[in-house]
């Protein structure tokens, strides 16, 4: 058993220590130079794309699509240079073997992980097809939200709620994109059916005239009164439509039914008001009540 120590004692520690602090300093450097060529890709690109100082080189909405997909892709290769490198430092590996075995792995693995693939292929088809754009508001399926980055795998969503709905590319199927053209904006108001109904639209084109006037730059088409669409059970519907610039229909219905109620209030224009109806039994009288009579 003697040998066992008189091995310890020739061992090369001095060396083995060289290398482990060689090869711990090497992949700090490593970390170092991917982090600050990380950040020098994303200064680049804000600079490019959306820093432009007056240079409409891209529609902005592009330019941050943009921007969030090259940011995606970057940060992938640049964490795939680092564990190669880091690979091949620890187990002296050829920069050649380890990509062969890469791809051959990435092969074996391309079976079980087709929905990645799906996800990647989704991506670049929506950016090619220009579906939607960052900032843009859209529905994809059963979420909907405002477009804050798309990725090469995933999609994310800012809900109304603020909820953020990551959706993976590849299962993204359709699409309804509601910052494309011009959008329409509905107001339907009910009127009892004693009230004036020629007078309610009267004071409702007034309204619309009022609205056009201080929001013209939101309006692509005046609001304009249709008449009445619809006889309900106890009231007739009068019907609102105009035409505005993406993500401006819903403040123009809010604005168009904050006035015209306004106007209905000053003009003396009844609107439907829910009534509380309570039904009671009749008290059942007691047999010692009908003692004391």
């Amino acid at each position: 058993m003697n040998w066992i120590p008189n091995k310890l004692a020739s061992f090369d520690w001095h060396g083995v220590g060289l290398y482990v602090l060689n090869t711990l300093l090497y992949i700090v450097i490593i970390l170092v130079v991917a982090r600050v060529a990380y950040a020098l890709i994303i200064y680049l690109l804000r600079r490019l794309l959306l820093e432009r100082k007056g240079r409409h080189l891209l529609d902005e909405r592009k330019a941050n699509t943009l921007f969030s997909l090259i940011r995606s892709m970057a940060f992938y290769v640049i964490t795939f240079t680092v564990v190669v490198h880091g690979l091949k430092r620890l187990f002296n590996f050829d920069t050649s073997t380890i990509l062969a075995s890469a791809s051959v792995l990435g092969v074996a693995l391309g079976f079980g992980s087709q929905s990645l693939v799906k996800d990647i292929i989704g991506g670049f088809f929506i950016l090619f097809e220009d579906q939607f754009s960052v900032g843009e508001y859209v529905k994809a399926g059963e979420f909907s939200g405002t477009v804050e980055e798309m990725g090469i795998r995933a999609t994310h969503l800012r809900d109304w709620g603020g909820e953020l709905h990551i959706i993976p590319n590849g299962s993204i199927t359709a699409v309804t994109n509601f910052s494309r053209g011009k959008m329409r904006a509905l107001v339907d108001i009910q009127i009892p059916y004693d009230e004036d109904l020629d007078r309610a639209m009267d004071v409702m084109h007034s309204v619309c005239e009022e609205v056009n006037m201080e929001f013209g730059e939101k309006i692509i088409e005046a609001p304009s009164v249709q008449g009445v669409i619809q006889f309900g059970e106890r009231n007739a519907v009068l019907r609102v439509v105009a035409y505005t610039q993406p993500n401006e229909q819903w403040g123009l219905e809010r604005e168009l039914r904050r006035r015209i109620h306004r106007e209905f209030i000053k003009e003396g224009i009844r609107t439907p008001q829910l009534q509380n109806i309570i039904v009671t039994e009749p008290l059942k009288r007691s047999s010692k009540d009908d003692e004391v009579r």
